[in-house]
């Protein structure tokens, strides 16, 4: 077999497994024509897309550590230490979290294909720069300067959820949101494979400013896709605009409300504020995972394990299995509420981290991991991309998930800080195994929060808004 071929078997196969598992995925049956599915998966199949590679744009970072740490300045010091990783990546985490406040309520005034070509632009644009940086050989005080690209790139990241869910909100009834989930899991699966295979393949085989020159170039080209391709409503490519059922039924009557209006019935709704709290768990654990299994891995000389050679595709096929598993059983079991799955894989995460503390150095963490991150990603499609359109309504999912995604980021932030102080740098040695108990166990009290509030929105549905017209009253 070619040497080309052996090398893009896994990703052919992949992609594979992504089209039979979407083209499988059950119905529920709404009266939609096959036209008007046909024009909705070609909607946001280059939205989700784009979507994909923003991740590969976002986590890039992480692929290249790998490489600033083993490269020393002057004074023989890594280019890039867990510490200065720490507080590069807290740094773009907090950009992206606190910049919801902003692009969540613009994203609502200006629509959702327009906020996703924003986003996507200046995300190209920022990954360029930091590529130019890193080919230049630029050996002066590189977390400084990388923290302010990689801030530049997390803001215009911010975009991408929120306009993928103002994009897809009047495309999908709330009945069929579930399924919409598990297409959102499947996005971010094939995002972190293409952020950590691929780009562990392009930092093997190329110089490392590929990793982020490559997700530049595929963004321009996806940006260029999404213009022509993607509308904002059925109404925009000749279908009638319907009723979703969400929290904004009725209201489409109404002028859009003023943004401070909005956050405020936002932060006064304790079923958002609870989703976005278990949204903030979610974003701890997800990325302790992400960002500090290989690096754990590496420190204590675990890196000839079948997980750690193929950490992204684990990590594409377990987000798949969690995104189809969590919008299957909440469309089919629990009648399209959210909350009894997220406590559903809550409760996994929290047994999982209770007993990785004893696995430090057994074969047995890699596939535990790998579990863990099956679960928190299907939390995160299922209250993120899916919870966010029901409570927030298609009229104000821009400011929802700004929220709820805000919260995610504030707590991948607070995980970014706390880990950057509490796990050892990387030396010439491996690390002893104690030094890196802090990582599992600082996950056991977040995951018990996040099931405790999972549990609280249990019997939690949409409810048609209060300023709804009412019924009979003439337009």
């Amino acid at each position: 077999m070619p040497t080309w071929l052996e090398e893009s078997l896994p990703i052919l196969l992949l992609l594979a497994v992504i089209g039979i598992v979407l083209n499988r995925l059950p119905r529920v049956e709404l009266g939609h024509s096959d036209r008007y599915r046909h024009r909705r998966a070609l909607n946001w199949l280059p939205v989700g897309l784009l979507y994909s590679f923003l991740y590969m744009g976002r986590y890039n970072l992480t692929v290249a550590k790998g490489v600033f740490e083993d490269m020393l300045d002057a004074s023989g010091t890594p280019l890039m230490t867990n510490a200065d990783f720490g507080t590069i990546f807290g740094v773009g985490t907090a950009v992206y979290g606190f910049s919801f406040v902003v692009n969540g309520p613009l994203t609502d005034r200006i629509g959702g294909k327009k906020a996703l070509l924003l986003g996507g632009f200046g995300a190209a644009v920022a990954n360029l720069a930091m590529g130019i940086v890193t080919w230049q050989g630029y050996t002066g005080n590189l977390p400084v300067l990388f923290s302010l690209l990689y801030g530049v790139n997390m803001y215009f990241q911010s975009f991408g959820a929120v306009a993928i869910v103002k994009i897809n909100a009047p495309w999908f009834d709330v009945r069929e949101r579930g399924v919409f989930g598990a297409i959102f899991g499947v996005l971010i699966s094939l995002g972190i494979y293409l952020a950590f295979d691929v780009g562990k393949a392009i930092v093997d085989r190329a110089p490392v400013e590929w990793v982020f020159f490559v997700p530049a170039i595929v963004l321009g080209l996806l940006w260029l896709a999404v213009s022509i391709l993607a509308v904002d409503r059925p109404g925009q490519a000749g279908f009638e605009d319907f009723d979703t059922g969400d929290a904004s039924s009725g209201e489409e009557h109404l002028p859009p409300d003023p943004a401070l209006e909005v956050f405020g019935r936002m932060f006064r709704s304790p079923i958002v504020m609870t989703i976005a709290f278990i949204e903030f768990c979610s974003g701890f654990l997800r990325q302790a995972i992400m960002q500090w299994y290989r690096t754990y891995a590496k420190a204590v000389g675990e890196t000839g394990t079948f997980v750690y050679e193929n950490w992204g595709m684990l990590l594409c096929c377990a987000g798949i299995l969690g995104g189809v598993f969590a919008g299957v059983i909440s469309d089919r079991v629990f009648g399209s509420r959210r909350g009894p799955v997220a406590a559903v894989l809550y409760a996994a995460m929290l047994v999982s981290a209770i007993v990785l503390t004893f696995l430090l150095g057994s074969p047995l963490l890699g596939p535990l991991i790998v579990f863990m991150s099956m679960c928190v990603i299907g939390v995160h499609g299922m209250l993120s991309g899916t919870a966010s359109m029901d409570f927030g309504g298609r009229r104000n999912a821009g400011v929802a998930v700004g929220i709820i995604d805000g919260f995610v980021y504030a707590g991948t932030a607070v995980m970014a800080f706390t880990y950057g102080n509490l796990l050892p740098d990387p030396d010439q040695g491996a690390s002893a195994l104690d030094e890196w108990t802090a990582w599992p166990v600082a996950m056991i009290p977040v995951a018990a929060i996040g099931f405790v509030l999972a549990r609280r929105v249990w019997h939690a549905k949409p409810q048609r808004s209060e300023r709804a017209r009412p019924a009979g009253e003439e337009s």
